[in-house]
């Protein structure tokens, strides 16, 4: 199954923005969403610090602060 995740912290309105537009994509798309808490992971914390919400698929990033829906849909593209 192919799985994005949202590097995000609890008080961040651009991470609640991000995750709800994925969700409704999802809706159209086949794909698993996974948010991590970058707060509740030292090593993430370390690594991403206030970059967030990112966006990753494995260890590649998609994009960070904005959802941008061409490289989402580029990547959802390379499944088909």
């Amino acid at each position: 199954m192919r799985r994005l995740t949202v590097l995000s912290r609890a008080y961040c309105h651009l991470c609640d923005e991000m995750i709800d537009a994925l969700r409704a994509l999802q809706s159209g798309a086949d794909f698993a969403l996974e948010v991590r808490d970058v707060d509740d992971d030292p090593m993430l914390e370390a690594r991403f610090g206030e970059r967030v919400p990112i966006v990753l698929a494995g260890d590649q990033e998609i994009c960070h602060y904005r959802l941008d829906l061409p490289a989402v849909h580029a990547w959802l593209r390379n499944f088909r």
